[in-house]
């Protein structure tokens, strides 16, 4: 790379400059100084290279914005607004100049779009690439996973399976054009956040990083309650058709990438006449059941886990 940690620090330090009145002291000393809140909410990821994103499939920007979107996100999942985010960074010393700014621009402009501040954060040299952001946050009435209640309905903020699906044309290789696979690519490679939609009024709420299955069932046993998904509700969305046509396209299985895909960070969450789209019902018992006609489909588990990779 042929850079000072100088240099890098001065480049950082351009990118997330701000004049945001809710920041006494940013970047340049040994601790940012910020206004604070009653309730605050803090969530921290890392991100590594080959495990949670790959620089032969996206671009710095889009690194940036990704990992960016996965913190905000469980900020929000908590009926939250984020305030800051702390960043660090090990890079190996192959990266330019260039490559570290568009990082930093994608991070700084996902943050900008959610009303927070990067205030701080840490670099170091190592032989992998990885990002570490702690998100800073704060809510007037937190909405945690064990809220769920019998009767309610279950919402999404928006449909999943559109980052699972970009998942797969990459991992298969697909040559692929039009805009249904755009749109995938794009949410996998920096995943929309549902921010205008309003589930303050949710019982429960999580943000789906992970998969519905894998979250739902969270917050199900939090809840000591069963969550049904019903299929007729998922295929009856306009939205549902678009992305059916892709998985037909290329191949793949729709209700898997919706079900059992992740990191497309919308909000998962219970409650009465809530916005979004509703997908199916809490009812009494135990874990989390897909039905369609009333009957139990099976689908294989959900077991991805950082400690189970060859």
């Amino acid at each position: 790379m042929g850079l000072s940690e100088e240099q890098v620090i001065a480049v950082l330090a351009d990118v997330f400059s701000s004049q945001d009145p809710r920041v006494i002291l940013g970047i340049g000393d040994d601790a940012a100084l910020v206004h604070g809140s009653q309730q605050q909410i803090l969530t921290t990821d890392i991100a590594v290279e080959g495990i949670h994103f790959r620089t032969d499939w996206s671009s710095a920007y889009e690194i940036g914005r990704r990992i960016a979107a996965a913190n905000i996100s469980d900020v929000l999942s908590m009926n939250g607004h984020c305030d800051y985010l702390l960043v660090a960074a090990t890079l190996t010393g192959n990266e330019s100049i260039d490559w570290i700014r568009d990082l930093a621009q994608g991070i700084q402009d996902q943050a900008s779009e959610a009303g927070a501040v990067v205030v701080g954060g840490d670099l170091a040299r190592s032989q992998i690439l990885s990002i570490a952001i702690t998100a800073v946050g704060h809510t007037d009435s937190a909405t945690r996973r064990s809220g769920a209640a019998v009767g309610d309905s279950i919402y999404l903020s928006s449909l999943t399976g559109w980052s699972a699906a970009g998942l797969e044309i990459l991992s298969r290789g697909l040559s692929t054009s039009g805009a249904l696979a755009a749109r995938a690519l794009n949410e996998y490679r920096a995943p929309t956040l549902d921010m205008k939609v309003d589930f303050s009024a949710a019982t429960s709420m999580s943000d789906v990083s992970d998969a519905i299955l894998i979250q739902g069932a969270q917050m199900a046993n939090a809840s000591q309650v069963k969550f049904e998904i019903k299929v007729e509700d998922i295929e009856a969305l306009p939205e549902f058709a678009e992305l059916s046509a892709l998985a037909s396209e290329i191949g793949g299985n729709v209700l898997d990438w919706i079900l059992q895909g992740g990191e497309d960070h919308a909000l998962l969450a219970t409650g009465v006449n809530l916005p979004g789209v509703r997908i199916g019902v809490v009812v009494e018992g135990s874990g989390i059941s897909v039905l369609r006609g009333g009957q139990k489909i099976e689908m294989a588990p959900v077991a991805w886990s950082h400690f189970n990779q060859d």
